[in-house]
């Protein structure tokens, strides 16, 4: 992957999942570094910044609304179902874990994820 131009935290993508955080779970996204950590060994593995994850799941046509791409939301979750699943010497906790934080990203900018069954 191309290194990042910038810190995860300075990325607007970010910026939205931490203040959803904050805002709608009173939660502290700096008191779990993990979710960084997270974020960025995804953002690693799909060879994007976070808000590129983000804008791979949009469809933006000339002149309209963008709004949320089927195939790109699709194409992302699958690619969530393979960043659990790479490690096979986690547990499935752990490997939910994993899934369930990068959806969270998503969620908080508007794409809304399912986790489908979790083993």
């Amino acid at each position: 992957m191309t290194p990042l131009e910038h810190p995860l935290e300075e990325y607007d993508s970010v910026k939205t999942w931490f203040k959803g955080l904050r805002e709608q779970s009173g939660v502290d996204p700096m008191s779990d570094p993990s979710r960084l950590r997270l974020l960025g060994e995804f953002c690693a593995f799909v060879n994007l910044d976070p808000d590129q994850v983000v804008t791979a799941c949009l469809l933006a046509k000339e002149g309209r609304q963008t709004k949320i791409s089927i195939k790109g939301r699709r194409g992302m979750a699958e690619k969530i179902a393979q960043f659990q699943s790479q490690l096979a010497d986690v547990d499935s906790a752990e490997r939910a874990r994993r899934g369930n934080t990068i959806r969270s990203f998503l969620i908080h900018n508007g794409i809304l994820l399912q986790s489908g069954i979790q083993i």
